[in-house]
């Protein structure tokens, strides 16, 4: 197995981001348009949070009940603010982190993503689904 592999090769760099501020309704949007489970706040090119789907779903019973979009936007941007959801100060790794350490911290934490970050810019975003079809191609 390859354990000493820097993430840099397997993480995502074409990144979905939200900037600081902006409603709760454009991260749903962004997700849903964009296929992805996790953005990452951004203030320039700063890391500020990561919001997921399922930070979405805590607040938000609208897509369990069949509720128009428009219904469950409204209530995500008039209860709370992307703020409020989103993981403020998420453990991030660099890029020259080894695949077996991405894969301990994933572990360890209740979350499914790790933002990459070099010189304090974001750069990447490490999923467990990145992880696990590294694994898939190893076997």
């Amino acid at each position: 197995m390859r354990k000493n592999e820097a993430i840099k090769k397997l993480m995502s760099t074409e990144l979905v981001t939200i900037h600081h501020g902006e409603p709760l309704s454009r991260a749903r949007k962004l997700m849903l348009e964009k296929g992805v489970h996790h953005l990452a706040v951004v203030s320039g090119g700063e890391l500020r949070g990561v919001i997921s789907w399922s930070d979405l779903l805590r607040v938000s019973f609208g897509d369990a009940f069949g509720s128009d979009d428009r219904a469950v936007d409204a209530t995500l941007d008039h209860t709370m603010t992307l703020e409020q959801v989103m993981s403020v100060d998420p453990i991030a790794a660099d890029s020259q982190t080894t695949v077996r350490e991405a894969a301990e911290i994933l572990c360890k934490g209740q979350f499914h993503c790790l933002p990459v970050v070099d010189d304090g810019q974001l750069v990447g975003m490490l999923t467990s689904s990145d992880l696990l079809r590294y694994l898939a191609e190893l076997y």
